[in-house]
């Protein structure tokens, strides 16, 4: 794996462990207050993370593509924010609430991101068609 793709991996192995530490330490305290992060952790993180990671493996072009680095950066940033946000948040700390909203807001701009990057590529894959809006490819 190179550039964006090994970020991604990086940082998806990273949630993993996370979110098991947090899943090992609300069971061992009994106390699931922490369950949304913790599923917000494996999901959005570990998960989102290795599929965008797999995905600019199997194609370099899009990989190759300054957006990516974009895309990297912003998922990345809004996700920890997110996530981090909402442990707090879920802690009691109902001041930080705006944070959240803000790094979820983000990170779905970051999904969006990844589907301008992703589907023309996936697309793009198929013989080019004259006059065909790239919807109907």
């Amino acid at each position: 794996m190179q550039g964006v793709a090994r970020n991604f991996f990086t940082l998806a192995i990273i949630y993993a462990i996370c979110g098991m530490m947090l899943g090992l330490s609300m069971a061992m305290s009994q106390d699931h207050t922490e369950m949304p992060t913790h599923a917000h952790i494996m999901v959005a993180g570990w998960l989102m993370s290795a599929v965008f990671a797999f995905f600019y493996h199997l194609f370099p072009a899009a990989r190759a593509s300054r957006l990516a680095v974009v895309h990297f950066w912003l998922t990345a940033l809004s996700g920890i924010g997110l996530v981090v946000g909402l442990y707090f948040l879920l802690a009691g700390h109902e001041a930080i609430e705006p944070f959240v909203a803000v790094s979820s807001i983000g990170f779905f701009l970051g999904m969006l991101l990844f589907a301008w990057i992703a589907l023309p590529v996936i697309y793009g894959s198929r013989p080019a068609r004259e006059n065909v809006p790239l919807w109907d490819r």
